[in-house]
């Protein structure tokens, strides 16, 4: 008898515990997870992105789960400067022929990123074959570099121009963040390089002095 309520007792605890952990704690940081990212990304931006893991070359061989034809063509018609009308009907059946070669070659095995499946479409010289997606790949390549410098750009707009700086012109903001954002070059240049550099720019009421080395 105790042993029948204390097992109905430990189930009742272990339901409790399954739903509070589930529905209080789980679902919740999830639903916030994905407040954020809509937050942070509109619409468009979403779209892009989940067009672009359409591309992703994991798990080439064993499934396609990854590539869905139908969002890689709604990729390209998001670039109507790079592809005219004629070029997206080429490229379905360039898509199609590439889907082909890729399940049989053994050399787009074990390719981890979308760089990786340019580099070797390139080694293989499918670059040549299919053009218009090795365009395609370049451009979500440039798409990624661009977005992350943008981003970087912002951040460090927002350290250098506060609001004690609020009247500063754009020539000046643009070369302060130039310097902010590539401090690590800047870094490995000698003041004795710079000094005169400065100093040869224009004419100058006086001379900088030179740094004296120990």
């Amino acid at each position: 008898m105790e042993d029948n309520v204390l097992s109905e007792i430990q189930g009742k605890q272990a339901t409790t515990y399954f739903h509070h952990f589930r529905f209080v704690i789980f679902f919740q940081v999830v639903d916030r997870i994905s407040q954020e990212i809509e937050n942070r990304f509109s619409e468009s931006s979403t779209e892009l992105l989940l067009c672009v893991a359409c591309l992703d070359p994991r798990n080439l061989r064993i499934s396609f789960a990854n590539f869905d034809l139908a969002k890689i063509v709604r990729l390209v018609e998001l670039y109507p400067q790079k592809f005219s009308p004629s070029d997206l009907m080429e490229f379905k059946e360039e898509l199609k022929m590439w889907l082909s070669e890729m399940k049989m070659n053994a050399a787009f095995l074990k390719l981890q990123n979308i760089g990786d499946l340019a580099k070797k479409m390139v080694d293989v010289g499918f670059d040549k074959s299919f053009p218009l997606l090795y365009l395609l790949l370049e451009l979500i390549l440039v798409l990624q570099v661009a977005t992350t410098s943008v981003e970087r750009t912002f951040s460090a707009m927002k350290i250098i121009k506060t609001n004690l700086r609020n009247k500063m012109g754009d020539e000046f903001l643009s070369e302060c963040l130039v310097c902010y954002i590539e401090k690590e070059l800047f870094i490995s240049i000698e003041n004795e390089v710079i000094i005169p550099h400065f100093q040869n720019m224009k004419s100058r009421k006086t001379d900088l002095p030179l740094l004296c080395k120990d």
